[in-house]
């Protein structure tokens, strides 16, 4: 059966706009987006996210640009809107172990209301206070104490002022000390000289007096000390309870405040009674000091009631107050600090402080209740930063630690080092991203952590066309327009919007999943359509931005198109050469391929060595490479193995290459040299051919089938298209076409010419204009034929005339080797 030309409708697939149902992507803009072509992974992505059960994390598998993003999100959003909307977490002072903050939760919204109560608080008593202990009920109060002490104190220091009269001594107080001195006998205090001129006896009267004025003032201090502690206490008891009802009633209002249900109402109570008798305690502090005390007082009272005040404050690390549903965080800066927490540090002189003001959420805290997406490649590229969320996802408990804040040292003495606040169980579910090489790499490496993520999410390369998707790939271009307000795209524009998906995808069934870069398509085809003025992008603006694409990237490819046009590359375009053949490869740059032609040439010879692979002896080929050459030897010898053994040299080497050769698609090619240079029959060299074969000789597709094809047909046409020209490609390739309509063009005009083949057998016929012989109809007659004695049916065939060459080669090894064995002889 000889190789088919398939017709220029087959070529490529056409989408008819007005198949499309709309005249203009501004019809589609408010149509939500449906996942397209993506129903296993979005079957999945439900399952998962509705799962209230640990360990059931999500793990996407995608490529780059596959939209598996923007769709988890899409998900995620719609099922945390099922929800609701979890407490608020704040970090309190602990009164009793300051360095252990405490964790408190509260309804949606209370933290803030808790926050804002306890500031108002503390600015009220800080005026209310000073009022309230200056007030005159307060102040007749404390005077009265402060009387009542007097009069008891003045009691008792007047019997101590007679007792100390009657032993001629006045007393008097200095400063808080007790003064006494000397008098004489009218009364008049005596001089240190005066008192030494007295008699002997009676400076023994007045020592010994002195001592028992010593003994009496000490029992004076032992009776009035308790009575002022006494005054002390009364006073402090006064002001307790004169602020008390201020303290308590500013509690109250917050209390009152907080109408939700609280879970943590104890925890809570427990603190705001702290609170209140943390104020009660140091109400001096609130007092403004004398001025006689001096400013340094006054400012260390300050700074006083002001940590005093802080302590009593709230800190609200994750406030979901407006929140309608359960968050929905993305982190694309993974770190540490933003995904655990942070502790920071104030530096205050030479120390560094930290207190439960200074602790900071990371986004797996606000995520709590709801979703957090996440990138594996991000993950690992934080040191430490994996181990930690395994460890995590082990237990559900956070504790910010002070290492993740990154500020100041991790065990200062006293600051932040010893700042541990309370771990909170968090209840999150973590989609994460990664390729499929991570997912099967995390699987073998960590299987551990790996079983937490026990829901796949495998987004597809590609998926089949229909209708449908081609509508939900038109809504996805009309909501790019709208969000990023460019023109909408015309039926016509859209329909070539899809078709590059098709070509993306090298198949005309289907799609490429790659939707970003049909979002960069229509970027760039809107900038061409508003650079003139346009508003509205035609199909002509897409043809533009495609071109213009290809201009940014194809250097490489006009320098090697040069090179044959130059001459310095040796491609020959037209007649017939024996054991030489033009070939198809792809050059694939990242952000670029293309088709490019390459030489093969093949020599046989009479020998015992069989197939030389030049390439794989300089280690020039890949592995996949060598094993299609194996293949072709494999599929060579049992073609001839009627010949057996087989006596032949044979080399097959890619001319002019220089940087390796991969892939098993020149397989074809070879086989074809091989029987060129065997059979004697010459190849067409204005077709170039491509295509694996197995062990059978049946042609196998290959990739870059469309690159391939234009690469060969671009040099055909440079050097001028006379209708001899063509390439030769599987049949199973059909479906892969997408080519570019100016090759359209040439074969509607019959200057250019795409066959296909099923079997080896008929690409060598149309190759050398001879008749195969070596389809597998034609092998099973030939056998036949031998088997009954009777001569080969077909005559004059390639599989004949290579046969012949073959058997000349085994005469004459045959004659070589009874030569030797000859000379061997006379030798002896």
């Amino acid at each position: 059966m000889p190789a088919s030309a398939l017709a220029p409708h087959q070529l490529r697939l056409t989408i008819d706009p007005a198949t499309l149902g709309f005249a203009s992507t501004a019809e589609l803009q408010d149509l939500p987006l449906p996942w397209i072509g993506q129903e296993r992974a979005q079957a999945a992505a439900q399952f998962g996210l509705g799962l209230h059960q640990p360990d059931y994390h999500l793990f996407v598998l995608g490529e780059v640009g596959s939209g598996r993003a923007s769709l988890l999100r899409q998900a995620m959003q719609a099922e945390a809107a099922k929800r609701a909307v979890p407490p608020d977490l704040c970090y309190l002072h602990h009164f009793d172990q300051p360095d252990r903050p405490r964790a408190l939760r509260l309804p949606a919204g209370e933290g803030r209301l808790l926050r804002q109560g306890m500031a108002d608080m503390a600015r009220s008593l800080q005026a209310d206070i000073p009022k309230r202990l200056t007030s005159p009920d307060f102040k007749a109060e404390a005077e009265r104490i402060e009387k009542t002490w007097q009069a008891q104190e003045n009691e008792a220091f007047a019997a101590l002022d007679a007792f100390a009269e009657a032993r001629q001594f006045r007393l008097s107080r200095e400063a808080g000390h007790m003064v006494f001195t000397l008098t004489g006998p009218k009364g008049q205090p005596l001089t240190e000289g005066e008192a030494r001129a007295l008699p002997r006896e009676r400076r023994a009267e007045i020592d010994a007096a002195e001592l028992e004025l010593r003994a009496e003032i000490a029992k004076f201090l032992e009776t009035t000390r308790p009575l002022e502690r006494t005054r002390d206490d009364a006073l402090a008891a006064l002001r307790r309870q004169t602020i008390k009802p201020l303290v308590e009633h500013a509690l109250h209002g917050i209390r009152q405040g907080l109408r939700k249900q609280i879970k943590d109402a104890v925890k809570l109570t427990q603190w705001l009674d702290q609170v209140e008798r943390a104020v009660l305690d140091h109400i001096d502090l609130f007092e403004p000091g004398d001025t006689d005390q001096g400013q340094d007082a006054e400012d260390d009272r300050k700074d006083a009631l002001d940590d005093l005040l802080a302590r009593c404050q709230v800190n609200v690390v994750v406030d979901n107050h407006g929140r309608t549903s359960a968050p929905v965080v993305v982190e694309d800066n993974p770190t540490a600090r933003t995904l655990f927490g942070s502790i920071e540090h104030g530096a205050d002189s030479d120390t560094v402080q930290a207190d439960h003001a200074s602790i900071h959420a990371g986004s797996l805290l606000k995520a709590h209740g709801g979703f957090i997406l996440l990138h594996l490649h991000d993950l690992a590229a934080e040191e430490g930063l994996w181990p930690r969320l395994r460890r995590f996802l082990r237990c559900g408990r956070l504790q910010i630690e002070d290492g993740s804040g990154g500020g100041g040292p991790a065990h200062a003495p006293g600051g932040a080092g010893a700042l541990q606040p309370e771990p909170v169980d968090v209840d999150v579910k973590i989609v994460l991203i990664g390729s499929v090489e991570e997912y099967y790499a995390l699987q073998e490496a960590d299987p551990d952590a790996a079983r937490r993520f026990r829901v796949k999410v495998d987004f597809s390369d590609r998926f089949i066309a229909t209708p449908g998707t081609h509508q939900s790939s038109a809504i996805l271009v009309a909501q790019v327009c709208k969000k990023r307000g460019l023109p909408h795209f015309a039926a016509g524009a859209v329909a070539l919007l899809l078709e590059q998906s098709h070509r993306e995808a090298d198949d005309q069934g289907r799609q490429s999943a790659r939707f970003a870069h049909t979002e960069a398509l229509a970027i760039e085809s809107a900038a061409l359509c508003q650079a003139r003025a346009g508003t509205l992008v035609q199909a002509a603006d897409v043809q533009a931005a495609l071109a213009a694409r290809t201009l940014r990237h194809n250097q490489p490819e006009e320098e090697l198109h040069e090179s044959i046009t130059e001459g310095e590359r040796l491609i020959t375009l037209q007649g017939s050469i024996t054991g030489q053949i033009n070939a198809m490869t792809q050059i694939d740059l990242g952000d670029y391929r293309f088709g490019f032609p390459v030489r093969i040439t093949a020599r046989t010879f009479a020998g015992q060595e069989g197939l030389l692979n030049i390439e794989r002896e300089v280690d020039m080929s890949g592995p996949i490479h060598d094993k299609g050459v194996l293949i072709l030897h494999s599929y060579l010898t049992a073609l001839f193995s009627h010949v057996a053994p087989l006596a032949l040299n044979a080399s097959i080497v890619f001319e002019q290459e220089y940087s390796g050769v991969e892939g098993d698609s020149a397989s074809c090619a070879e086989l074809y040299a091989l029987l060129s240079s065997l059979s004697g029959l010459p190849l067409r060299q204005g077709i170039a051919v491509t295509g694996a074969l197995n062990q059978h000789g049946e042609v196998l597709p290959v990739g870059g089938i469309n690159e391939k094809i234009e690469g060969w047909f671009r040099a055909c046409a440079t050097a001028g298209l006379d209708g001899t020209h063509g390439v030769l490609i599987p049949a199973r390739n059909q479906r892969h076409l997408m080519l570019d309509r100016s090759l359209l063009d040439a074969v509607e005009r019959g200057l250019f010419h795409v066959y296909t083949m099923g079997h080896v057998s008929e690409g060598i016929a149309l190759l050398t204009g001879e008749a195969s012989g070596m389809s597998p109809a034609e092998l099973l007659q030939a056998q036949a034929d031998e088997l009954a004695g009777g001569a080969a049916t077909v005559e004059d065939t390639v599989m004949q005339r290579a046969e012949v060459t073959l058997r000349a080669y085994r005469r004459a090894c045959q004659v070589a080797g009874g030569a030797r064995r000859g000379r061997g002889v006379r030798g002896r």
